[in-house]
């Protein structure tokens, strides 16, 4: 299908709800495209003139979904880098660079005239060869809950349930609680809007875009007892799950090397550790980056062996073959991911930027659905209704 039939529905409790499809046009030099206010209509927005920033698209591109209980269908062509965008009671104002380069709504710029707005989105590629499209907490929880459904021509259905209407509430119930517990800034996560109630709760790594003294110290007492663990040649092991295979390593003068020298870690810090992309997780050759995911998913999950104490759960191999039942037993782990995930229905969506790290063959954690052969796409907005697929992949035992 040359366009991809997507059904939205209205499960939140207002009547005024906007969508935007933004992305790149695969079939057409990847240009950035909007689809029009109909759905089905593709918008190129212009470039603004050099040296001219932060300059409104120009075409107003929201689309009106239908009131609460019933379904927009939209009609989306092959993209790439696509994110579907929903809000309530105002729309989102996109803004351009030169290029044009899109300006997205942000969750950290106080200066945004977004930031106040209640809006969330869904991440979508559509191409020749398959459909892929995810929820994603990997900036911030939403008071708007997704709720994915694709169905295949071959009669296939996959189901990713989100959150239940009051998600954003019990993570926010959650993170105090583990704040009272752990003493660290758990709750400083929620983020109010106007009212004084809370609009929406970032994750740890945005919300040290904000404030850099958070969690500061955090995740080292962790790293140092891993990285002890590992050293006089006590071995991890990492299945890069890739040509590679699996590699081993060990710490010498607090670096943790692997392929003898060649690929090397020092310790990273725990900002390092949240973005998953800084410090030693920023680059290196490609089996390097094939074991960053690996290991920064372990830091964060809290799953790799330490020198002394720690959990029957935590092993010197990764990912951990015991899979997600040995995910955030130690204290020092991404809490927010396990909130996070605790709440997803059916425990899957992304609450860190490598959560579909997974054992060969092991239970999907990212929350996605995709396939070869698409026939409907079906995202739920607002979690009234949301339920969870008995059986599925991820789901909490019952």
């Amino acid at each position: 299908m040359s366009t991809l039939p997507v059904e939205v529905r209205n499960n939140t409790t207002n009547n005024t709800v906007w969508a935007y499809v933004s992305g790149y046009d695969i079939d057409n030099g990847n240009k950035l495209l909007f689809m029009a206010a109909d759905g089905k209509s593709k918008y190129y927005p212009p470039s603004p003139p050099a040296g001219q920033t932060i300059q409104p698209v120009p075409e107003d591109c929201a689309i009106k979904l239908a009131p609460t209980g019933q379904s927009t269908v939209l009609a989306i062509p092959h993209i790439a880098g696509c994110r579907i965008w929903f809000s309530t009671n105002e729309k989102l104002k996109f803004f351009l660079n030169p290029g044009p380069s899109l300006v997205e709504p942000s969750c950290t710029n106080m200066e945004d005239p977004n930031i106040n707005l209640n809006w969330a989105f869904c991440e979508l590629t559509y191409n020749a060869d398959q459909v892929f499209c995810n929820i994603s907490m990997v900036d911030f929880v939403s008071n708007l809950p997704c709720a994915l459904t694709l169905t295949t021509t071959t009669g296939r259905t996959d189901h990713v349930s989100g959150m239940s209407i009051n998600g954003l509430a019990n993570v926010c119930r959650s993170l105090k609680w583990q704040a009272a517990q752990d003493k660290q800034p758990w709750d400083k996560l929620i983020f109010n809007g106007p009212d004084g109630q809370p609009l929406r709760v970032l994750s740890p790594n945005n919300a040290m875009v904000r404030d850099p003294s958070l969690f500061r110290g955090y995740f080292e007492p962790y790293v140092n007892a891993v990285y002890a663990k590992h050293t006089g040649g006590v071995q991890l092991s990492c299945d890069t799950q890739a040509q590679w295979g699996v590699v081993h390593g060990t710490v010498n003068d607090d670096v943790l090397y692997f392929d003898g020298q060649n690929i090397k870690f020092p310790k990273p810090s725990t900002r390092d550790i949240f973005s998953c992309s800084t410090g030693p997780f920023a680059d290196g050759s490609p089996e390097q980056m094939c074991i960053v995911p690996r290991l920064a998913a372990a830091f964060n999950r809290g799953t790799l062996a330490i020198s002394t104490g720690g959990t029957s759960s935590q092993s010197s191999t990764i990912p951990d073959a015991a899979g997600p039942s040995s995910y955030y037993q130690y204290e020092t782990c991404n809490h927010y991911a396990r909130i996070v995930h605790e709440q997803l229905l059916d425990g899957r969506g992304y609450g860190f930027p490598y959560d579909d790290v997974c054992q060969t063959g092991g239970p999907d954690q990212c929350g996605a659905v995709y396939d070869s052969n698409p026939r409907l796409l079906t995202i739920e907005i607002g979690g009234n209704g949301a339920y969870c697929t008995p059986g599925a992949p991820g789901a909490p035992a019952q």
